[in-house]
């Protein structure tokens, strides 16, 4: 096979580039440069890319309701919305990531998960998934990720080849496609899955203690999911199917709600433990730290205009309340400019001020102008100034949310840890986790996957990828490919198996 030599990545202005990977960061666990022109060119052109739709997650629906402090965190973080006794109106979307606003609901695919609380103190989004990992730990893959996974430029198709070849490139991705391609891929109903923060973020108390946290939303109907094939036998019955269920279950008065619990790990424990813990390929093993009650969101009022109030939604990880802040996980840093930016080009300058992005907490902001501007502004418009106008105030914010860092400016992963790497925690849920039917529906599914369309060599490093992530299960889907090849084409398949064609050629 000829071997195809590659040109080196330039910018759109043609200037060669020094990664295609690894975002401009203050050591290698410190904060994003915005000076990191390439890795803003490349998220600024990618929200850009298609109207009017959403770029990932464009199919999806949601539905108003309101959460209810149940627990007591307030020794973790002063955020009011997390206060003892609190009620916060919210609202809710579900969605799938790769498919466009037409695409079936049951398609194997991760989920949106995202709430948008009206909180007192301002909107506090959380922009999750239903799985608390993701594929990728740098936001300057993102846009090739995603591109990876829509359609080809050529004949418009879907393409498993393109996606397998992305992620056996891309080893950091194993623990989430396993995910994928588990039990779990398919969802019955969103009112049947959990939602995850993924992320972690920073939670900071009265006193201005910080600690770092991830969420978990937990569902109260239970977890359950479809089969392959009956996600199939779905997706040509009704291709709307979990929009329906949702729609519809509230409308009958059965209204779905979650257990909000997170993961708290004190702040300089993040310097010592064990997995990086702002690496999004990464979760906390909930033995070192246990989930601990929040309290219960729950949904009871379906849109009445779904384009005004659903597809009008704009969700952003940096819509963050006193309280509440970033980490040095470098996706959630990255999605910090992405999200509102997206929202600019695809809804408008001014989309903060529609009803259901509006927040309940009066807005005294030095923003004006723009398309479709509406709530009035006087002066004086600039900041600062000695009329009258608003100004910051510290003492309300409290503690910055912020983290100590220093060091190069680098093109780097994570500084790794004792226990890191892209295979371990993929082949401890693969071993641990998953009984003996779930690991054969996951070999299923993957067989099913790779049959479909992929070529060598990613065929030879798909099989090269789950090995690593667990030998036996690697050994099996390898097995399982080959047996239907040859029950397809006996012929093909020792064409695509030159060592075993070489013993028969010699007997």
């Amino acid at each position: 096979m000829t071997q195809i030599r590659p040109e080196p990545t330039t910018n759109d202005a043609g200037i060669p580039v020094e990664s295609d990977e690894h975002s401009l960061t203050v050591g290698p666990d410190g904060p994003i440069l915005l000076h990191d022109n390439y890795l803003i060119e490349q998220m600024a052109q990618f929200n850009r890319e298609r109207v009017p739709e959403r770029q990932p997650h464009a199919k999806g629906s949601g539905a108003f309701g309101r959460f209810e402090t149940t627990g007591d965190v307030s020794s973790y973080t002063k955020a009011a919305v997390f206060q003892p006794g609190t009620k916060t109106d919210l609202l809710v979307r579900f969605s799938t990531v790769a498919g466009e606003r037409g695409s079936p609901d049951t398609w194997r695919d991760p989920r949106g998960f995202a709430v948008k609380f009206y909180t007192s103190e301002g909107n506090y989004d959380m922009v999750g998934n239903n799985t608390p990992v993701f594929f990728i730990r740098d936001p300057l893959k993102f846009q090739h990720f995603i591109r990876s996974q829509k359609r080809r430029a050529d004949n418009n198709l879907r393409d498993h080849d393109m996606q397998w070849d992305f992620w056996t490139l891309s080893p950091e991705s194993a623990h989430q496609v396993t995910w994928l391609m588990g039990d779990r891929g398919i969802p019955r109903t969103w009112r049947h899955m959990n939602g995850y923060s993924s992320h972690t973020y920073m939670w900071i108390n009265a006193a201005g203690e910080r600690f770092w946290v991830k969420y978990h939303f937990k569902t109260d109907q239970g977890v359950e999911c479809f089969t392959q094939d009956e996600a199939d036998q779905m997706a040509s019955a009704d291709t709307d199917y979990h929009t329906r269920d949702l729609y519809e279950s509230i409308e009958r008065g059965d209204h779905p709600s979650w257990t909000l619990k997170v993961q708290v790990m004190p702040f300089d424990d993040a310097k010592v433990y064990r997995f990086n813990p702002f690496d999004l390929t990464k979760v906390w093993p909930h033995g070192d730290y246990p989930l601990i009650d929040v309290g219960r969101m729950t949904l009871d009022r379906n849109p009445t205009d779904h384009h005004t109030e659903i597809e009008q939604a704009a969700f952003e990880p940096s819509n963050l309340v006193p309280g509440i802040g970033a980490s040095p996980d470098k996706m959630l840093l990255g999605r910090l400019f992405s999200y509102p930016d997206a929202h600019r080009y695809r809804i408008g300058a001014n989309y903060k001020q529609l009803p259901v992005n509006a927040p309940v907490a009066p807005v005294h902001s030095y923003s004006k102008d723009g398309a479709m501007r509406y709530t009035k502004v006087s002066d004086p418009v600039y900041a600062p100034n000695s009329k009258g106008g608003p100004h910051a105030d510290p003492a309300r914010y409290g503690t910055p949310a912020g983290w100590h860092t220093d060091g190069d400016m680098v093109r780097t992963a994570y500084t790794l840890r004792e226990d890191d790497d892209d295979w371990g925690q993929a082949g401890t849920m693969v071993r641990e986790v998953l009984d003996d039917d779930q690991r054969e529906r996951l070999v299923d599914n993957v067989v099913g996957h790779l049959l479909n369309g992929v070529s060598e060599p990613v065929l030879t490093r798909a099989f090269d990828y789950w090995r690593n992530v667990d030998k036996g299960l690697g050994d099996r889907i390898e097995s399982g490919v080959r047996a239907k090849r040859d029950e397809k084409d006996p012929k093909a398949a020792d064409q695509g198996n030159p060592a075993r064609s070489s013993m028969q050629h010699k007997a």
